[in-house]
């Protein structure tokens, strides 16, 4: 169902059934002039029969008199008899009949320019009716001449024509229809083939590349361009986290040992003295950069997808409930109240310490920014085949166009640049979640803030080795 709205939603069948109602109305215009020029010609050709004959009428009865119109008309009238699409009527200047096969001159008949159309009765048992088209001639005498053609024929050939093209015309509209349909099937699969290859790359799986078809057609080259494209960009993107690893190891290097150092100064400094208050201070500094090289690093790691054994059956429940119980001595201290639903039992594969971390950083921050005497809900649910887990609290929130800068690394908003941090809090969130398929969303509580962690249950996820080389 879902690869059939996406298939009607398509430009390429909208393009396609564009182009068949502008060749399906441009088809209907030239049958329309087709079927006006074919009846105007029959028409044509019925009208020059009738007047070759009033004209062949004419001279008989300029030669031989009213006689012998009258024997020819009879004549006429005798052959006509098996076919019956003739008609003919000799009449006094009173209309009386003289000789013919109408018995009256024709009643309710509309005159135009000495052409007659009326209605001929052909079958007086079941009143069936036929179309007559005739020609008035005025003979010398003042007698009366009246030839024509029964048009049921030509009538029912009007009829036949208008269905044949019809029936064309539905024909056409369907065919291109189907064309469309099929056009748009194979577009629409190869620009899917596009599709999932960018959401795999955006799901941190930089490796892959569109699958080429070897027909270097149109798509071939669009996804050879894309290939080279990410191939580019994966080399920078690489070549920028390995600076930055190498940066943060290299430094977190003589950080550790500067810390070393005041460690031991501060044991030898004399406690009363205010040097060791500096150095107290310094220690914490310290501490504080060692803590940001190691989340960088632990970020790239996640980001680098370093396949390793930490993935293994867990339950979302019993891990919530680990985390809640860590954090609530804090909320105790600003006198919040957590409120917890976790319902049933949800078990997934995953790297328990990661989403631990995770789930740690959203209900820290929540406890953070939630104003003394508010409230935290925490609460989990199977929907379909995922794990939703959902955080909200009612501090100040986060503006809708922030919410998508938070995820950056080192991103803080303006007001919470008092406040301790590194900002690289959701930035471990986002990485983790990315690296178990998983979505976050940041939304409105109204007031305050709420975060929505879906993780999928039924998929293979690969793992990531989070541990932190031993400092030199």
């Amino acid at each position: 169902m879902k690869a059939k709205r996406k298939l009607f939603h398509s430009y390429t069948f909208r393009l396609a059934l564009l182009y068949a109602l502008i060749f399906s109305g441009s088809t209907l215009i030239l049958f329309y002039f087709f079927y006006l020029f074919t009846a105007s010609y029959m028409t044509q050709q019925m009208d020059n029969t009738i007047e070759a004959e009033i004209q062949g009428l004419a001279e008989r009865y300029d030669s031989e008199g009213l006689e012998g119109l009258t024997r020819l008309i009879a004549e006429r009238v005798n052959r006509q008899q098996a076919t019956g699409n003739s008609i003919y009527l000799l009449t006094t200047y009173t209309l009386q009949p003289l000789v013919g096969n109408l018995d009256r001159w024709p009643r309710n008949a509309s005159i135009n320019n000495d052409w007659l159309e009326f209605q001929l009765e052909v079958n007086e048992d079941t009143n069936e009716t036929h179309l007559a088209r005739a020609r008035i001639f005025r003979l010398p005498g003042r007698y009366g001449l009246l030839v024509g053609r029964d048009v049921h024929q030509l009538t029912q050939a009007k009829l036949r024509i208008i269905q044949a093209l019809t029936w064309g015309l539905a024909m056409m509209v369907l065919l291109a229809f189907i064309g469309g349909l099929v056009l748009s099937r194979r577009t629409v699969r190869k620009i899917e083939r596009i599709n999932q290859t960018a959401r795999s790359i955006m799901s941190g799986d930089l490796s892959r590349r569109v699958k080429l078809t070897n027909r270097n057609d149109d798509f071939d080259q669009l996804a050879d361009n894309l290939n080279r494209m990410l191939d580019r960009i994966q080399a920078l993107m690489e070549d920028i986290r390995r600076v930055s690893d190498n940066i943060a190891h290299d430094l977190r290097t003589p950080l550790t040992r500067l810390r070393q150092h005041l460690e031991e100064a501060r044991r030898q400094a004399n406690p009363e003295e205010e040097s060791a208050n500096r150095l107290e201070s310094a220690i914490r500094e310290a501490d504080s950069l060692l803590t940001t090289f190691n989340a960088l690093l632990r970020i790239a790691r996640i980001e680098a997808g370093q396949i390793t054994a930490g993935f293994a059956s867990l339950d979302f429940r019993t891990l919530l409930q680990d985390v809640v119980e860590f954090y609530e001595p804090l909320a105790e201290e600003k006198n919040q109240r957590l409120v917890v639903d976790l319902g049933n039992t949800i078990e997934a594969m995953g790297d328990r310490d990661l989403l631990f971390q995770a789930l740690a950083n959203v209900i820290e921050n929540a406890i953070k920014y939630t104003p003394a005497d508010g409230h935290i809900t925490i609460t989990l649910a199977q929907v379909h085949h995922e794990a939703v887990i959902t955080i909200a609290d009612n501090g100040p929130g986060i503006p809708e166009d922030e919410r998508e800068n938070v995820f950056r690394r080192f991103y803080r908003l303006d007001r919470s640049r008092s406040t301790s941090g590194n900002g690289l809090g959701l930035s471990m969130v986002s990485a983790v979640v990315t690296m178990h398929n998983g979505e976050i969303r940041l939304m409105d509580n109204y007031p305050g803030l709420k975060t929505v962690m879906r993780f999928p249950l039924r998929h293979r996820v690969e793992t990531v080795d989070t541990s932190l080389p031993e400092a030199a």
